[in-house]
């Protein structure tokens, strides 16, 4: 008997065609999967605490999205993250709205957050890293400005505070030095660290750009502040940084800024992080945000990548192939 060629070829193409179809069903179920799993927070910072790193971060999503609190995370090798819930809930402490770019430090035995709500720069407290935050006193620091994107420095016993302050030309970053109770020391006015004055920082034509997102860290004796340049819903939203020997300034800029963009990490909008200290690689990292796609500004997706300082030339890098989305559980 002589086989049917025609009718097994014909087979054999099916059978081929509906194993495509399931291998490029299967991937995009994985991508579905994936994406699922990325966490959404904006303007993310890391604190390590005994072994055990906690992400923080606005939520993301939209504005409504910010009018709650802020969520925490944890993990014990920064690449398994589980959510643990809110650390800082509305109604707790100072705000109604708006909460946004918080950061988390301890001092003596307690715990502390300093964020943003409302436009104002305001603190609460707790015992664990995980919260809850709270300040009954629901304080703020008074200001005839809006001031956002709050970080606390601490070197050579004096607490310093850096923040945004919008301006008519642009936003821009300014520094105080605090009191031992974190309240604003009053015989010191507050510096101007950064303004817009490299070309990239206002290249997107959209306005309220400037300055932002300051971290600030010291190597070697020398003072360092990564920041953000352009408006976030810019895709050229990027990161350069400054230096400085003091944590007061004067502070300059890098001539290689931006080091974190587009065209290194192939993500549209990366910027407004934190920056950390990884003990397992024994390398600093950088904690930040993107868009959510090269089509699509929200939720914003929170992604990390590996810094080099050289120490020479007191420069820094950052490893692009290293850049990756933070994952939970």
């Amino acid at each position: 008997m002589i086989p049917n060629y025609s009718k097994l070829i014909f087979n054999h193409k099916i059978n081929l065609s509906l194993l495509l179809l399931t291998i490029v069903f299967l991937c995009f179920l994985h991508k579905i999967y994936l994406e699922k799993n990325d966490i959404l927070l904006s303007d993310p910072t890391v604190l390590e605490e005994k072994g055990r790193y906690y992400l923080y971060g606005t939520r993301s999503g939209g504005s409504d999205k910010t009018n709650d609190g802020f969520l925490v995370y944890e993990s014990t090798d920064l690449q398994h993250w589980k959510s643990k819930g809110y650390a800082l809930k509305k109604g707790d402490a100072f705000g109604n709205k708006g909460f946004w770019s918080p950061q988390v430090f301890k001092k003596e035995e307690s715990y502390v957050m300093v964020y943003a709500a409302n436009e104002k720069i305001a603190f609460a407290f707790s015992k664990s890293p995980l919260g809850p935050f709270k300040n009954s006193s629901k304080t703020h620091y008074q200001s005839d400005f809006k001031e956002i994107d709050p970080f606390i420095f601490f070197d050579n016993g004096k607490f310093y505070l850096y923040r945004v302050r919008r301006v008519d030309k642009g936003n821009q970053i300014y520094v105080s030095e605090l009191n031992e109770n974190l309240s604003i020391n009053k015989n010191n006015s507050p510096s101007r660290c950064l303004i817009k004055d490299q070309s990239w920082e206002d290249s997107d034509d959209i306005e309220l750009g400037g300055n932002q997102g300051p971290s600030v860290f010291k190597i070697e004796g020398a003072y360092y502040m990564m920041y953000s340049a352009n408006n976030f819903r810019s895709p050229k939203y990027a990161v350069g940084y400054a230096r400085s020997l003091t944590p007061t300034g004067p502070w300059i800029k890098s001539e290689n800024n931006p080091i974190i963009d587009f065209s290194k990490i192939n993500q549209n909008g990366p910027g407004h992080g934190d920056i950390f200290y990884d003990r397992h690689e024994k390398c600093y990292k950088y904690v930040l945000h993107t868009h959510f796609s090269k089509n699509r500004l929200r939720p914003r997706k929170t992604g990390i990548l590996s810094l080099d300082h050289f120490g020479k030339s007191k420069e820094i890098a950052i490893r692009p192939k290293t850049f990756r989305f933070l994952k939970s559980k």
